[in-house]
């Protein structure tokens, strides 16, 4: 028995090459991407402007794949969690921030994650498989059909660049004219600190780049981020400094402050001197405490104090508030309260 092709797995150049192997013209392959992706076509019969014998070929040798939340938890600040159960049984959480002018979509690209980072509850799931195209783009379709949104961040579950190519075909499809249509300004992909991939990120599309840095000194870093025991501080910023960048565009820091382990006034200070020569802004993330990890949120005043130092450094400054605290909102804390609950 043949195996059916997954439409939403497949980039525009990639569905040209397949119906260009049934004979067919290059234009359908557009014809189909907005289909999938603006009409949200859910079977080749509705698929009106294309033959009829080239619909019952797709339905012979095609499938569109489709994902509905098995879980939503909606905060009282509107924050929603999504949990979707793919065909194999994981499960993998999307979330919806939403804001006045631009709710944010932060996606999965694992289930679990390799990194190991201490400090992350998604890592405490060890990595079971990254995620294909089609269930990347899906998450994403699944929330526009209940939900309007304009931004995209690759920083749900799992390490975006160890799943490179399944990224960088969801990008493709989610940045496309006859696909999805985001904007290339608004879509951030965040990585650990995966030096080759982000330069291969960084020439095979054009998008925001978030770095995970957390930490001012390697002894620091090598504890809370193992992956810094393989690409270090200094290869990791250098890395950061060669990333191609459109127009004024900046790569984002992301710091976790963790009360005692990277919140001094030295680290502020170390950090300052890092970023030197980068063209960044700052994410201040105080850490969100959960069930079975020892460190703790540092406390306002010292948040507020490196904050204000780095605004006095002329950065772009932006320290996140916690969003969805009455849900499961923190990454993985869903997917951990249904394994739980499976388990019992």
């Amino acid at each position: 028995m043949d195996i059916k092709v997954d439409l939403k797995n497949l980039s525009l150049e990639e569905l040209e090459q397949f119906l260009a192997g049934k004979g067919k013209e290059r234009y359908r392959a557009r014809q189909i991407f907005k289909w999938l992706y603006q009409k949200g076509a859910t079977s080749f019969e509705v698929m009106s402007n294309l033959a009829k014998d080239l619909r019952s070929d797709l339905e012979h040798s095609a499938t569109i794949s489709r994902l509905e939340p098995e879980v939503t938890e909606i905060s009282r600040d509107g924050t929603r969690k999504y949990l979707f159960r793919l065909a194999d049984g994981n499960t993998v959480e999307s979330v919806l921030i939403p804001e006045e002018d631009r709710s944010t979509l932060c996606v999965s690209s694992q289930v679990g994650c390799a990194m190991g980072c201490e400090f992350c509850l998604t890592g405490t799931f060890r990595l079971t498989r990254s995620l294909t195209t089609a269930e990347i783009v899906n998450q994403i379709c699944a929330v526009q059909r209940e939900v309007p949104f304009r931004n995209i961040v690759f920083m749900g579950m799992g390490e975006p660049l160890a799943n490179l190519d399944n990224v960088i075909r969801a990008l493709k499809i989610i940045t496309h004219d006859d696909g999805l249509q985001f904007s290339t300004r608004r879509v951030t992909v965040s990585t650990a600190g995966l030096i080759p991939e982000m330069e291969q990120l960084g020439h095979a599309v054009t998008v925001n780049l978030a770095v995970s840095l957390n930490a001012t000194t390697d002894e620091v870093r090598n504890r809370i981020m193992p992956i810094n025991r393989r690409y270090p501080l200094r290869d990791l910023l250098d890395a950061c400094r060669r990333f191609p960048l459109p127009g004024r565009r900046k790569i984002t820091i992301e710091y976790v402050m963790i009360k005692g382990v990277n919140d001094s006034p030295d680290d502020v200070k170390r950090l300052v001197k890092l970023l030197s020569g980068i063209p960044s802004k700052i994410n201040l993330i105080p850490f969100n405490e959960h069930e079975g990890c020892a460190f703790k949120s540092p406390d306002q005043q010292t948040v507020d104090q490196f904050h204000s130092f780095l605004l006095a450094k002329h950065f772009t400054v932006i320290t996140r508030s916690s969003r969805g605290a009455d849900i499961s909102a923190a990454c993985g804390q869903l997917k951990g309260k249904l394994d739980r609950n499976d388990c019992a």
